[in-house]
C-alpha cells in the first residue's frame, strides 16, 4: 500500500461521452433481462446508482414510461450536466430527478421496484456490503441489476497501474492507476445474492470494441480509469503531459491500429437479482 492521499477524481461529463454508443450497449443488455417490475398499482420507483450525465438514466424512462427515477452521483460535474439536460417530466409522464450519494454509504430511504447500476460500482471498494441493505429496500419482487467492467487485467488497465508505480511516478501516483479494481468474479457475485434470497442471474460478455481516431484507446481511458490520474496531477500540466506521452506509447504497442480502425476487447459482468415475491 502507498501512503498517497487518495482525492476523488474529477470527472468530465464531455469527454465521458465521446464513445456513449460503446458504454450504453452493455446497459442495454442489462436492461433487456431486467424482469417485471412489482405491481404496486402506482407508478415504479427507481434508483440509478451511479447515473453520471444521466445519459442511460433515460434509457430506464423510456421502459417504465409512468416511473419515477432517481439518479445518485458523487460528482457535481456528472450531476449538473444531468440536472441540465436529462431533470423533469419524461415523455411518458414519468419524473426524474437527481441527488448527489456517496455509493459507498447510500442505502434506500424508500422502498424500490428496482435498484440499477451502470458501469459504476467498481469504483465502490465495498459495494457487495451493501447488497443486503439494498436488496432490504427492494419491495418483494423488486430488482437488483448492475454491471462493471471485468477489464482490469487487461492491457489497458494493467500498464496504467504499472506506470504508476514506477519509481518516476510512485511518489505522486501510487496506486491511482489501481483504485478502481474492487470487482468480484461471477460466481462471488452469484453467492452474495444467492444467499440474500434472490434468484439471481450471472454472466459475462466480451464486446470487440472497433475503436476510430488517433490513440483511440487512450481517449477511451481518459473518460473513466484515467481520472484519478489526472485528478492527483491536478493543474502539472508538464507532469500530465509527460505520464500521457509515457502511457500512449505502451497503448500504441499494446492496441496497434487495424485496417479497420483499433480492436479494443472489453469484458463485462453483469448482475440481475430479483427478491423473491
Amino acid at each position: 500500500m502507498h501512503s498517497v492521499e487518495s482525492a476523488a477524481p474529477i470527472w468530465d461529463p464531455q469527454q465521458y461521452l465521446r464513445y456513449s454508443g460503446h458504454r450504453t450497449r452493455p446497459f442495454l443488455d442489462l436492461l433487456a433481462r431486467i424482469p417485471q417490475l412489482p405491481n404496486q398499482g402506482g407508478p415504479a420507483r427507481i434508483a440509478d446508482l451511479g447515473c453520471g450525465p444521466g445519459n442511460v438514466t433515460v434509457l430506464l424512462a423510456d421502459r417504465w414510461t409512468e416511473a419515477h427515477i432517481t439518479g445518485f452521483d458523487l460528482s457535481r460535474e456528472m450531476l449538473e450536466r444531468a440536472e441540465k439536460d436529462r431533470a423533469g417530466t419524461t415523455g411518458g409522464g414519468g419524473w426524474l430527478d437527481f441527488r448527489p450519494a456517496d455509493l459507498a454509504h447510500w442505502t434506500p430511504e424508500e422502498p424500490y421496484d428496482l435498484i440499477v447500476s451502470n458501469a459504476a460500482l467498481q469504483w465502490v471498494p465495498n459495494h457487495p456490503e451493501s447488497f443486503a441493505a439494498w436488496v432490504d429496500g427492494l419491495r418483494p419482487g423488486g430488482t437488483l441489476a448492475f454491471q462493471v467492467p471485468g477489464n482490469f487485467t487487461s492491457p489497458s488497465h494493467a500498464l496504467l497501474g504499472e506506470l504508476c508505480e514506477t519509481p518516476e511516478w510512485r511518489a505522486r501516483l501510487g496506486d491511482q492507476g489501481r483504485r478502481f479494481v474492487h470487482v468480484l468474479d461471477t460466481a462471488q457475485y452469484l453467492t452474495r445474492l444467492a444467499d440474500l434470497g434472490c434468484e439471481t442471474d450471472v454472466w459475462e460478455t466480451t464486446y470487440c470494441q472497433l475503436l476510430q481516431g488517433e490513440d483511440p484507446v487512450l481517449d477511451w481511458v481518459k473518460g473513466t480509469a484515467l481520472r484519478p490520474v489526472l485528478t492527483a496531477l491536478g493543474d502539472d500540466q508538464e507532469a500530465v503531459d509527460a505520464f500521457l506521452s509515457q502511457y500512449r506509447a505502451l497503448l500504441r504497442e499494446a492496441y496497434p491500429p487495424g485496417p479497420h480502425g483499433t480492436v479494443f476487447p472489453f469484458r463485462r459482468i453483469f448482475v440481475v437479482a430479483r427478491k423473491k415475491p
